[in-house]
Order: structure tokens, then C-alpha cells, then sequence
């Protein structure tokens, strides 16, 4: 599978770094879990941790691997082994991502206070992501969308200063972004 077949999943599923120089900060824990919360609460916090997230993959410099601790911080199970991946990925072949990612909306889909879990669907404007190799070839996609419809899935985690974590995220084909 060469870049150009990769690199669309990894902008919706990885959501695509930018390479922006600096470090965000790392998240405080957490007063609460789900158990305590409303479903408003829950929905409000999971909306906080994604966009916290997205600030955290604006921050990355894929030159220095110590910019993405705050993305992994962000993150557990398969969406962390996702950044892992990937992060580690562009960081080794030399690529620049510049731009910025921007969360257009958060809509609320489940909560389970039993499994404190929430999902949600989220608008992620990528239209200023550009992504090149180490040759300064272009890696994105030209069919790529500008705006992506993704379904998240959040579970707690207390070490957050939302008290929650992306545990998946992947594209809704059935979804769109007005």
C-alpha cells in the first residue's frame, strides 16, 4: 500500500497532526467520573476532551517526538495505538503536516453511565492540513474531503482534567458535515 492509499486513513482515523513547534500542556486529573455525571455532563466533558485533543494535535511538531505526549494523553486503546502508529510513522520517514485542524461541531449520540461510555459525532475541518514527505512531495490525497464527520467513542480516565479519553475514532460514511 503506498502514501497516497494510507494517508486517507490516517486523516480520518488519526484525525492528521500539524505540525505546529511547541508542547501543550499535560492533563490534570480529574474530580469526577461518568458515574456522577448527567447525560448533559457527559456529553459536555467528552465535547471538552475532543477539543482538547485537537489543540494538543495542533501543538505537534513531528520533528520532536516530545510534542505528541500530549496527543497520547489524550487517548487510550485503539485510538492511542492509531496515534502511535502513525505519529511514529511520519516522524520516521521526515514528513511536515502545517495547518490546522478545527472542530466545526460535536454532536451528542450515547451515554451509558453502566459502562461509562459516551460516543459523538464530530465536524473536523481539515482544509488547511498539508502534509508533504521528506522530498517535500504532497501526501494528501486530492479527493480528500475538507471536512470530516467522525464518530468518537470516550471512556474514563481520571488522569485527564476532563475525566475522559478517546478510546476510538473513525469516520461515519453515513454522515455529513453541513
Amino acid at each position: 500500500m503506498n502514501s497516497r492509499t494510507v494517508l486517507p486513513l490516517l486523516l480520518a482515523t488519526v484525525v492528521v497532526v500539524v505540525g505546529v513547534s511547541g508542547c501543550a500542556a499535560t492533563p490534570e486529573p480529574a474530580e469526577e467520573t461518568t458515574a456522577e455525571w448527567t447525560e448533559a455532563e457527559a456529553f459536555a466533558a467528552a465535547e471538552e476532551t475532543y477539543r482538547s485533543y485537537v489543540d494538543a494535535l495542533n501543538q505537534v511538531d513531528l520533528s520532536d517526538p516530545d510534542t505528541f505526549e500530549a496527543v497520547y494523553a489524550w487517548t487510550t486503546g485503539d485510538a492511542n495505538t492509531g496515534e502511535r502508529e502513525s505519529l511514529s510513522k511520519m516522524h520516521a520517514e521526515g514528513w511536515t503536516v502545517s495547518g490546522e485542524s478545527k472542530v466545526l461541531s460535536f454532536d451528542p449520540a450515547s451515554f451509558s453511565s453502566s459502562d461509562m461510555e459516551v460516543s459523538g459525532v464530530v465536524c473536523l475541518d481539515i482544509s488547511s492540513i498539508e502534509v508533504v514527505n521528506s522530498s517535500g512531495e504532497d501526501q494528501v490525497d486530492e479527493d480528500r474531503l475538507d471536512v470530516y464527520p467522525l464518530n468518537v467513542k470516550f471512556s474514563v480516565e481520571r488522569s485527564t482534567d476532563t475525566g475522559m479519553q478517546i478510546s476510538k475514532s473513525e469516520r461515519v460514511e453515513s454522515a455529513s458535515c453541513g
